[in-house]
């Protein structure tokens, strides 16, 4: 990583921690009312007021305590100071589909992402399951407090998958080379969204395949977490780009033949 003396990265884990506690004490008691209303945004991805006011929260927190950062969050788009090396991305609920259904797998997505070294610290609290995953480079990967790294596995044939089909895999023609990687796994799943990227982190499943059409603030977090344990995240091209539509995670011995059978 890029040097820098402005920059403390154990000090910018333990505030993204304290954001992610503010974070949760808003979406969590949304979730168990059910006591929202649900609309739609132009892409026709679902909001409700607790996507928007977690945000909120998020984001006057970082304003607070890092007024010189950038922040990009997924309702309320850019703030805070846009020449900054340093950025945080955000997205306050990532999963609004399973929260708004009563599911309990969505999460709150917090990174701090250098212009040139990309994500370098990623927190998801996810209140609900309840799992919370942090990492930082130098620091290490943590699921609940206890260490996490990835699996060792080394052949397709012996790994467990996760994979999420959608229409952007439909249009791009890859749908059918998805399922001849599930069918040529050990197991396979359908985890979805930052939960199969955690569990290959956590070691738990080896490949995590997500949807394409995703945003900077999906992969982002997601990105620094799975690098610090080991792993390796980057588009269904192989390419390390946060900003990019899509999104593979592995365990890094996995990830080329991954990409290979993936082309299309």
């Amino acid at each position: 990583m890029t040097s820098s003396p402005d920059i403390n990265l154990a000090d910018e884990l333990s505030l993204a921690i304290r954001i992610a506690d503010a974070a949760d004490a808003i979406s969590l008691p949304y979730f168990e009312r059910q006591n929202f209303t649900l609309s739609r945004k132009a892409d026709h991805s679902e909001v409700t007021e607790a996507d928007r006011n977690t945000e909120t929260v998020i984001v006057d927190l970082i304003a607070k305590h890092r007024p010189d950062h950038a922040i990009y969050g997924e309702e309320h788009g850019h703030a805070g100071n846009a020449a900054s090396p340093w950025k945080w991305v955000i997205d306050p609920i990532d999963g609004t589909s399973n929260f708004v259904r009563g599911v309990p797998v969505w999460a709150t997505l917090i990174a701090l992402v250098h212009d040139v070294d990309g994500p370098v610290m990623g927190v998801i609290s996810a209140p609900a399951l309840p799992r919370r995953w942090w990492a930082a480079r130098g620091i290490g990967a943590f699921a609940n407090g206890r260490p996490m790294k990835v699996s060792e596995v080394s052949k397709i044939s012996e790994a467990q998958v996760s994979v999420t089909f959608n229409l952007g895999w439909d249009q791009a023609g890859g749908t059918q080379a998805l399922v001849a990687l599930q069918q040529r796994a050990y197991r396979a799943r359908g985890y979805g969204d930052f939960w199969q990227h955690m569990l290959v982190a956590e070691g738990a499943v080896d490949i995590a395949v997500d949807a394409i059409g995703l945003a900077p603030y999906d992969n982002a977090a997601v990105q620094a977490i799975v690098e610090v344990a080991g792993g390796r995240h980057t588009d269904r091209f192989g390419v390390r780009d946060y900003e990019q539509n899509s999104a593979i995670s592995t365990n890094g011995r996995l990830h080329d033949e991954v990409i290979t059978s993936l082309k299309v």
